[in-house]
C-alpha cells in the first residue's frame, strides 16, 4: 500500500470517527522548522490511561507511527506521560507529529505498556519507571536502565515532591574542585615563552608596512616600462 500522507486535521477527523469518545482534548499547532521555516504540523491529544491502547491502535490504523520517546513530568497532583509519535515518517513534507498526553494520579501511578503495539517502547518505559516512580503494567522487562544498583529505593530523580532527589544527595561539583587522586592529564599543557607577546608572528620587521613588495623604488609610477625615453 502506498503511503500518501494526511494533514493533521484529516488525522484528527479519522481519530474522532474511530475513537472520538476517548479523546478528552485535541489541538493542532503549526511551527516553522529550519532556516526556511518549513511548516510542520503537530497534533496534541489528552486521553485517559484506560483508552491509551485503543487510541494508539487507531493511530496505527492511519499509519504505523515512529515513537521518538515517552517523556514525563511531575505536575504536582499528577504525573503526566507524553508519548511523542510521528506518522508518515520519511515522506517528504508530509510527516505529522502526534503527542498523546496521559495524566496519572499520584495515588495510582500505573499505566499499561504499549510495547505490545510498539516493541521498542520498552526502553523508554523502563526509564519512566525508575525516574518517575510509575508502574508500567505488563512491561516485558521491568529492570532499571540508568540508575546504579545501589541507588536509594523510593527516590525518583524527576519527581518534584518528597520522593525526589534529596539535598544531601546533590554534589556541587563547582565547589568540590578537582579530586587529589585524579590522574594527571595525558598531555601536558604547552608552556608559553617568557616575555613573548601573544599572537605576533616571529621574525617580522618592526614598522614595515604590510603588503608592500620588497625592493620597489620610492616614487616610481606603476605600470611604466623601464628604459622608455620621455616624450618620444
Amino acid at each position: 500500500m502506498t503511503r500518501k500522507g494526511m494533514s493533521a486535521a484529516d488525522i484528527e477527523a479519522a481519530l474522532q470517527a474511530s475513537c472520538g469518545d476517548a479523546l478528552l482534548e485535541t489541538r493542532i499547532a503549526v511551527w516553522g522548522e529550519g532556516c526556511d521555516k518549513t511548516p510542520e504540523e503537530y497534533l496534541w491529544m489528552r486521553v485517559d490511561r484506560s483508552d491509551l491502547i485503543r487510541v494508539l491502535s487507531a493511530i496505527i490504523a492511519v499509519d504505523y507511527p515512529h515513537l521518538s520517546v515517552v517523556s514525563g513530568v511531575d505536575c504536582g497532583e499528577t504525573v503526566e506521560l507524553l508519548y511523542h509519535l510521528s506518522v508518515f515518517f520519511g515522506i517528504g513534507r508530509k510527516e505529522v507529529c502526534i503527542t498523546i498526553i496521559v495524566a496519572l494520579p499520584k495515588d495510582d501511578l500505573t499505566v499499561p505498556t504499549i510495547s505490545g503495539l510498539i516493541p521498542g517502547a520498552v526502553y523508554t518505559e523502563r526509564e519512566k519507571q525508575e525516574m518517575l516512580g510509575i508502574t508500567v503494567v505488563d512491561i516485558p522487562d521491568p529492570r532499571g536502565l540508568f540508575l546504579p544498583a545501589d541507588f536509594p529505593e523510593g527516590v525518583y530523580p524527576w519527581r518534584k515532591d518528597e520522593t525526589g532527589i534529596k539535598e544531601d544527595m546533590v554534589k556541587h561539583l563547582f565547589a568540590v574542585g578537582r579530586p587529589d587522586d585524579r590522574p594527571a592529564p595525558p598531555v601536558k599543557p604547552k608552556e608559553k615563552p617568557e616575555g613573548k607577546p601573544e599572537g605576533k608572528p616571529e621574525g617580522k620587521p618592526e614598522g614595515k608596512p604590510e603588503g608592500k613588495p620588497e625592493g620597489k623604488p620610492e616614487g616610481k609610477p606603476e605600470g611604466k616600462p623601464e628604459g622608455k625615453p620621455e616624450g618620444k
